[in-house]
Parts: C-alpha cells; sequence; structure tokens
C-alpha cells in the first residue's frame, strides 16, 4: 500500500467508526433511542481507533515513505492528509494498557450516569402553587423573566436541587475515575490532562491569562454589583433575583419583538446576507425543548466535510436548541442558540481539507478555536442594527429605539459579570480536580462551588449553580468551558477588526467569505492565534474584550447609535442562498425541509409554532 492509498483508506476507516458513534450520541442526546449501552460501546470503540499507538506509528511510517513520492501534488496532498491524522492520534495516544482499561471504565461510568440525569425530574412551582415539570433551559428563562419573586426562587431551588442529586448521585466518582485516567498517563489531575489537549498550554500558562482578566475586570464586576444593590437594595443580589433585577423587565418589554416563531427566518436571512455559505452541507435542526431531550444546545457532525481524491464531501451537521415557544424569555434565548450553534455548522461544512481529521470539534481541535466561530455568530444578536432590522413584533414593528437603549442601558454594566459568569468555571474545575479522593465529599464541594462563586462572581450564590452547568458532567466538555471565554477575547478581536476595516457587521456580505477563507478553511491545521493573525495582523490579544466590559453604559450606548445611524446609509440587499439541505426535526417528527425553498421551510415551520403553542 502507497502513502496516499494509506491515507484513502485511513480516511474511510475513520468515516464509519465515527459515523456510528456520532449516529447513536445524537439519537441517545434526542431521546429518541435508549441505547446507552451502545453509545457507549460506540464511543469506547472511537476512542479505541484513536488511542491505539499502532495507528500513530503507521502514519509516521507512512510520511516519511510519502516524501519520495514523484508527483509533487500528490505528495504534498498526502503529507498534508498525513500531518493532520498524526496530530490526531498525538491528541488521543494512550500507551498503557492499564490507561486504555481506565478510559474505557470512565466512559461506561459516565454513560450510566448521564442515563439516571435524564431520568431525573426537576419542578419549579408557578404563581398557582402548582408544580411544573422544567429543563435547565426553561428554569433559566424562568428566573431571567418571571416577575413573581416566590417563582423565581423556587426555579433557582430545582438547580441547587440539582447539584445536590448529583453530588449524592454519581458525579464525586466520576471526579475520581476522571483524576485516576489522567495519572495514569502522568498528569497530576483531569483538568491539567484536559486543558493540556484542548487548548495545547499548561494550566499554568492558561492561568496567567485568566488571572490578568480577572484583575482586569474585578472592579467593573464589583462596581455593578454596589450601584444594583443600591438601587434596588441587597435583596438584588440573591441569586434567584440577580438576573432579573438588572435585564428582567427589558427583557419582557423585548419578548414580543423576538418570537422564536421567527427565529429560522432571522438565521436564514442573516446568515445569508452576511455571505455564509453552508458548502452542500446537510443539515438536521432540533430545536423545540422536550422531556428525555439532553439540556443544553450543541453541534455535532456525522459526517465531517474533506475532500476525498478531490471529490468534494459535503459535511453532515446535527444541532440543536431547547426553545419553549410560549415561555417569555425562550424566544431571545431561542435564537440566541440557534445562531450559536449556526455558527458551529458553518465553520465545520467549511473545513476544506484532504482528511475528516481537520474537520470535527473533538481533539486536536481546540475548543477555543471552534468556539471563535460560533460566538462571533450569536454576538451579532445584541448589535442595535441587527435588532433594528430583525426585532420585528406580530404586525411588523420594529422594536423601538428606546427599547434597545433601556436593553443596552441595563446589561452593559454587567457585562464584565456576565464573562466572569463563565471564568467561575474553569477556576472552580481546577479547585475541584485538585481536591483528594478523601476530599471528595458533597459538603466541602458544595462549599468550594459557593466559595468560588463568591470570590469571581461577588455573589453567594449564582443564579446558575456551578454544578448545574451540562457540561461539566460530559466527557468532551469537562474542564474546557475557559474556551467560551478564550473565544469571547478572539470575538471582540474580530469584531473591532471587521468594524475598523468596514464600519459595521450586520449584513455584511464580505464578512461570510472572510472568515471562510481566515477562520474555517485549514481546519485544525492552524491554531486560533495563526487564525487571528492571518485575519486582523497580529496575534491574539485580551484587551478588546477586556476594554468592552469596562465600558460604561452611556459609552456603550454611543456606540449602539451610531450603528443604528449608520443604517440610513446601507440598503438591506436579499439574502444570498445558505447553499445547504435542511430538515428541521422534533424528535421523530419532520416539522420543515427547504426541499422547495428556505421560505417554504421557513413558512412551515412558523405555522407548526403557531398551531402547537399559539404563538
Amino acid at each position: 500500500m502507497t502513502a496516499t492509498e494509506y491515507l484513502n483508506e485511513l480516511n474511510q476507516r475513520y468515516l464509519a467508526i465515527h459515523r456510528t458513534k456520532e449516529d447513536l450520541f445524537w439519537e441517545t442526546y434526542m431521546g429518541t433511542s435508549d441505547d446507552h449501552q451502545g453509545a457507549s460501546q460506540a464511543l469506547s470503540d472511537w476512542t479505541s481507533f484513536l488511542s491505539d499507538m499502532t495507528h500513530l506509528t503507521e502514519v509516521k511510517i507512512q510520511l516519511e515513505a510519502a516524501q519520495s513520492i514523484v508527483d509533487e501534488t500528490e505528495r504534498q496532498a498526502t503529507c498534508q492528509g498525513l500531518v493532520g491524522w498524526q496530530a490526531m492520534f498525538e491528541a488521543h495516544a494512550i500507551e498503557s494498557h492499564r490507561a486504555k482499561t481506565l478510559k474505557d471504565e470512565l466512559i461506561q461510568f459516565e454513560a450510566q450516569l448521564f442515563e439516571k440525569k435524564q431520568n431525573h425530574i426537576m419542578t419549579y412551582t408557578d404563581a398557582e402553587g402548582q408544580a411544573v415539570e422544567a429543563s435547565l433551559p426553561l428554569l433559566r428563562s424562568v428566573m431571567n423573566t418571571n416577575e413573581n419573586e416566590a417563582v423565581r426562587q423556587s426555579a433557582h431551588q430545582a438547580l441547587l436541587d440539582l447539584e445536590q442529586w448529583l453530588l449524592h448521585n454519581g458525579f464525586l466518582e466520576l471526579v475520581k475515575h476522571r483524576n485516576t485516567f489522567a495519572q495514569s498517563l502522568g498528569y497530576a489531575n483531569y483538568f491539567d490532562y484536559s486543558v493540556e489537549k484542548t487548548e495545547h498550554m499548561s494550566s499554568e500558562q492558561l492561568f496567567t491569562i485568566l488571572d490578568d482578566f480577572q484583575i482586569r475586570t474585578r472592579q467593573a464586576n464589583q462596581s455593578s454589583l454596589d450601584a444594583l444593590a443600591q438601587h434596588k437594595g441587597s435583596q438584588a443580589l440573591l441569586a434567584h433575583n440577580f438576573i432579573y433585577s438588572y435585564a428582567g423587565d427589558v427583557m419582557s418589554d423585548l419578548d414580543p419583538y423576538v418570537p422564536f416563531s421567527k427565529s429560522l427566518r432571522r438565521w436564514v436571512e442573516s446568515f445569508g446576507r452576511l455571505g455564509i455559505d453552508y458548502s452542500q452541507a446537510q443539515l438536521t435542526l432540533d430545536l423545540l425543548d422536550r422531556k428525555g431531550k439532553y439540556q443544553n444546545g450543541f453541534c455535532h457532525g456525522p459526517v465531517p466535510s474533506f475532500y476525498d481524491q478531490g471529490q468534494w464531501i459535503a459535511g453532515q451537521v446535527n444541532f440543536t436548541s431547547n426553545a419553549k415557544p410560549d415561555q417569555v424569555g425562550s424566544g431571545y434565548s431561542g435564537i440566541n442558540t440557534l445562531f450559536h450553534e449556526g455558527g458551529h455548522a458553518a465553520h465545520f461544512a467549511n473545513v476544506k481539507m484532504n482528511a475528516p481529521c481537520f474537520s470535527q470539534e473533538f481533539a486536536p481541535t481546540s475548543m477555543a478555536y471552534a468556539e471563535t466561530q460560533s460566538m462571533f455568530c450569536d454576538s451579532l444578536l445584541s448589535d442595535a442594527d441587527w435588532l433594528t432590522l430583525y426585532a420585528k413584533d406580530a404586525q411588523g414593528n420594529a422594536v423601538p429605539e428606546h427599547l434597545i437603549q433601556a436593553m443596552t442601558q441595563a446589561v452593559q454594566p454587567f457585562k464584565a459579570y456576565e464573562e466572569r459568569s463563565i471564568l467561575v468555571v474553569p477556576y472552580f474545575e481546577r479547585a475541584l480536580y485538585s481536591l483528594s479522593d478523601d476530599q471528595l465529599v458533597p459538603e466541602q464541594v458544595s462549599q468550594l462551588a459557593r466559595d468560588t462563586e463568591q470570590q469571581i462572581l461577588g455573589l453567594s450564590c449564582s443564579p446558575r449553580p456551578l454544578l448545574a452547568i451540562p457540561h461539566l458532567l460530559s466527557d468532551e466538555s469537562a474542564c474546557s468551558y475557559q474556551g467560551y471565554l478564550l473565544a469571547h477575547m478572539a470575538v471582540y478581536q474580530t469584531r473591532d477588526y471587521f468594524t475598523r476595516r468596514f464600519g459595521y457587521l450586520t449584513d455584511n456580505p464580505k464578512i461570510g467569505p472572510l472568515l471562510a477563507k481566515h477562520y474555517w478553511h485549514a481546519g485544525n491545521s492552524v491554531s486560533l492565534t495563526d487564525c487571528i493573525q492571518s485575519l486582523c495582523g497580529e496575534g491574539f490579544n485580551a484587551k478588546y474584550l477586556a476594554d468592552t466590559c469596562n465600558l460604561s453604559a452611556e459609552q456603550a450606548w454611543e456606540i449602539e447609535l451610531q450603528k443604528i445611524a449608520a443604517l440610513s446609509s446601507r440598503e438591506q440587499v436579499s439574502p444570498a442562498p445558505l447553499n445547504a439541505q435542511i430538515r428541521i426535526v422534533d424528535g421523530f417528527r419532520e416539522l420543515a425541509t427547504n426541499d422547495e425553498s428556505n421560505e417554504q421551510m421557513c413558512a412551515q415551520f412558523e405555522a407548526y409554532i403557531s398551531d402547537t403553542y399559539g404563538c
């Protein structure tokens, strides 16, 4: 077998193993299958394939053999693909038999905990005193927008109860299993292992960045808390009141202008006008909340995009949100998730390399790099020009300027808090995985969570208690939450570049092609810093996000006012086709497709939401 033949055969072997894992992952996470054993076995098979040291040895041998390929084009292409596979295998390599056994046991244990948690019922008490079953997104929406304090407190208590359920039903054992596995590979703990694997840096290097950001935003955060307490009383700083106290009224007022029924249309139109092209991908979107479904949005690609011996293999991408259209606040949060996961899908559909290893969300793909793509897209939703153009009520009236102003002035003082609510997670996880086994007891870990929230957020308890965050349970996202903050740093650096170059972001048709060229094309063969350097002409810099956090409400509104004023000089053009086959589903049920047109798909979706939810 020649090196080129080996690469082509390796690509196909991986596709089969990856597809099996991804299909079972989707089915179990969507609650359409209870084959958790099959899903964990498929994950073990995938992990075993990537961690098998013989594959890494083979790739190195074939890479050396490829140097003698006479045809220069073939030689370069084959070496490119094999270098990608070498990085993939190195990121997952597990040398010892004991470590492999521990990994398999870890996968099985996590699958069992996931199944138990899927059956765990959470409820809050509504204004009529009735117990209402609720998912995590619904509980957060209730806390953020419900005017009844007792209802908000009930929703927050459900999150605290979930924390305690996890602490007494396997989470601490999962932490111990993870640490044992990481230590078998020579790491001090699982946090150090995960940071090295996902961000290619040590935890010390990571916290040099995080500590600096913590210091830069500490005063702005504390000042916003002090001002809120002075204005609305100390009760405003209680976990169940906090978000509602500074943003509840304005988000409730915004709700009629961002109905979830229109979110699909807004995504199609907005991404189309940005020039985002999905390169013939097949997209499946499961957008509505239901019992048994995983309670957080995500995007996975069962078929990675790549060129197979010169033939384009379009990506197949699934993504999900948890919208409850008749719940106040669900529209804006739902469309935020749709834009976020749609950004991931655009990224993974546009990796134009010659092996599937370059276009997937797992190591060696940096989480910060992957999240930059999605977070850039969802960042548009708070821009005043986007809201002016797209936020419209049932009669087609645009959101009034005074409401955008109220939203900006309510939220901006807490921009530092919002970023620190990401920052608090790695501080907690680092401390958690540094505990000894005898310290991993419910009371001590509960106190650690509250102490960390007090230290970073300035609140005695977070509105989103740390252990109620789904990422902490999942193998692929545990100890990687810092990637969201690193991504936000890159997002605001990217936004600054586009704003300086073009003057605006919303509906700018030059943005999609530039993202495709500089951020998406090469996939994980380049680092996030390399991408930023390629587009912006400078390396990674956290100052843009810190500067945004430290703007006053008045300064922030002046910037937004300029965006609105500039709309008069821009003509809104028709959206370009997304170049994708799209299916909208609710579990087993197909709700809409764009087989005829995007317009027909949006109309079908809107009719379903209207008929089902009356909104």
